[in-house]
């Protein structure tokens, strides 16, 4: 393995789907192979062990992380709650060699608004892939040369290049 982390960015749905979509184990996330049967929570998880991937993030994806998990008809989460997961996710870009990123490009290649924001982080960080549940970016995929991959996608490719690795390593000892 090189040291080269890869760029990802997480579109809004799979922050709050991993904390807020049903087996989440926000208080210990799971280091892969996935162990949840909640792939946003095992997406996350993959950042947290910051091995092969570059988690970024921009204001405006944390602020409507914390909008959509504080919305009283949606998720009702207290406020306290959501700026604490928020300050955790800017702490895994940190220590994963990603971080936060202000785009200066604007897009408007997807019909959705959002969506344009996470495409503009995309290119802001230079990101290898995007991960999102969203249709409208998955069906744009690849996305001037960037992959968008679903979370039970990302997951499962995350977890069959680390057993391959370690079914390599095995495979050279003496």
């Amino acid at each position: 393995m090189t040291d080269a982390r890869k760029a990802v960015v997480f579109d809004v749905n799979v922050l709050v789907g991993a904390v807020a979509g049903g087996n989440s184990p926000f208080r210990s996330w799971p280091s892969p192979p996935p162990v949840s049967d909640n792939a946003c929570a095992d997406c996350v998880g993959i950042a947290n062990d910051a091995r092969e991937f570059a988690l970024w993030l921009s204001e405006h994806l944390l602020v409507n992380t914390v909008r959509v998990l504080t919305d009283p008809n949606g998720f009702g989460w207290e406020p306290g709650k959501a700026e604490e997961y928020a300050a955790l996710l800017v702490e895994m870009a940190d220590a994963s060699e990603g971080g936060i990123v202000e785009p200066a490009l604007r897009v408007s290649d997807c019909p959705d608004h959002e969506d344009n924001r996470i495409l503009e982080l995309a290119i802001a960080c230079g990101a290898d892939l995007i991960v999102s549940s969203d249709d409208h970016l998955t069906r744009m995929s690849p996305w001037r040369g960037i992959p968008i991959l679903r979370p039970e996608e990302f997951a499962s490719r995350a977890d069959a290049a680390r057993r391959a690795r370690r079914r390599t390593r095995r495979s050279r000892r003496p």
